[in-house]
């Protein structure tokens, strides 16, 4: 008998104009557009394996090797239910001589490779990496079916995972239908349109968050005088702002905005009642040195060199490029050094140098105040991760399944 499987990976995507509020819970519209940056799943990614057999008793789902139930309802059952829809209408019904797999019960199993809950977009690369996973298995793939059209499914999973649909730089345009069929994402640029963005995560916290984003949000439209002004003032500008930038490679824009924006969020989360507390003193630290470091670049007519931001979490993440991406890195241990073997220059920055202590390569730029910030402890920031801009979705092939032979995880330990 035939082996209906598929494997996908799926990227993290870190908003840098950011979606906040939802106008429908259930169908998870939001009441804003937003803009992500894709960042390369060779450093950060979900892993989804799907499996239809005519022997599975009913649907089910394990994240890290844990069973998760897919309740009736939930956003599991609804992408689950949706991808299998698409088969069955777009291909079963229009071939007979298809088979009729949508109506197998599936077994799925999903691995990130990254703390789950804490702020990293996990949710996003997991729905994302589930659909894409679904979206194989079931042959609904272009030009049958559009990342677009898959991403109206993801959406439904999670809000944002609908970006990762895409590589590169990637809008969600908020529609207006009440049905939700234009609330999906695009793509602005490919990955290799901007090759020399990098961004460097500084994991301040790989706890599970204390207000999850779906309750936070849903406060925050509920009592937020300010989210109203962000809704129709702010982000339908900065959006247009930001495309151009990507477009025309201004980093000035794009550092100036990007920024604005994280502060704008986080003023909104602090307008709700109670007010919500995404970020920490580490994190407002960072932003300080962050903004040092600008008013040192921009007063020697340099323009921007980095630019900050943070998702409903406390973990910075910072944009640069190429000529400054080393310096970024000798600036943040200088404040936050680290344990001794625990960075991965994943991207050879500092070759041979480095030398398995990163600590010894901290270095501030001349006319720096070191006083914006105290020198933090060791794990302060419990580790920095540095990537690039990446692509959308994988499928991988079969040697890289989570499924063993009996339809059930393959443990990953």
């Amino acid at each position: 008998m035939a082996l209906y499987e598929a494997t996908s990976s799926a990227p993290v995507n870190i908003a840098v104009i950011k979606y906040w509020g939802k106008r429908d819970t259930k169908l998870i519209l939001p009441t804003n557009s937003s803009l992500s940056v894709t960042l390369s799943q060779d450093h950060l990614r979900s892993t989804t394996t799907s499996r239809a057999d005519p022997s599975f008793e009913r649907d089910r789902l394990w994240l890290n090797g844990k069973e998760d139930e897919i309740k009736p309802g939930s956003r599991l059952e609804t992408c689950i239910r949706e991808v299998k829809k698409l088969r069955r209408e777009l291909i079963e019904e229009k071939d007979a001589s298809q088979p009729k797999i949508s109506q197998y019960y599936v077994h799925i199993a999903s691995y990130n490779n990254f703390p789950t809950a804490a702020g990293l977009a996990s949710s996003a690369s997991g729905f994302a990496a589930l659909v894409s996973s679904l979206a194989h298995l079931y042959n609904l793939t272009p030009p049958l079916v559009s990342p677009s059209v898959l991403s109206l499914i993801a959406r439904q999973g999670s809000g944002s995972a609908c970006r990762s649909l895409y590589g590169g730089f990637v809008a969600w345009n908020k529609g207006s239908s009440p049905d939700g069929s234009d609330s999906l994402a695009v793509e602005v640029a490919p990955a290799s349109h901007w090759p020399n963005m990098h961004a460097l995560i500084c994991v301040v916290s790989d706890d599970k968050k204390g207000t999850s984003s779906t309750s936070g949000m849903q406060r925050t439209v509920e009592t937020s005088t300010l989210l109203q002004h962000r809704i129709k003032h702010v982000v339908p500008e900065r959006m247009a702002l930001m495309e151009k930038a990507i477009q025309e490679r201004d980093f000035d824009t794009f550092a100036r905005v990007t920024m604005a924006d994280s502060n704008s969020f986080h003023a909104v989360a602090l307008d709700t009642e109670p007010p919500i507390f995404y970020m920490n003193d580490v994190s407002r630290a960072i932003i300080a040195v962050i903004v040092e470091l600008n008013r040192i670049s921009l007063e020697q007519g340099k323009g921007y060199r980095a630019a900050y931001t943070y998702d409903a979490g406390p973990n910075a993440v910072i944009y640069t490029l190429d000529k400054d991406i080393k310096d970024i890195i000798q600036l943040i241990v200088s404040f936050f050094p680290q344990k001794e073997g625990e960075f991965k220059d994943n991207l050879g920055v500092f070759g041979e140098q480095l030398a398995g202590n990163i600590n010894a390569q901290a270095k501030v730029p001349e006319g720096f105040n070191r006083n914006v910030a105290l020198v933090h402890e060791v794990g302060a920031v419990k580790g920095l991760i540095h990537t690039k801009v990446g692509d959308g979705p994988r499928k991988l092939d079969s040697s890289e399944t989570l499924l063993a032979s009996t339809g059930f995880p393959i443990t990953l330990a």
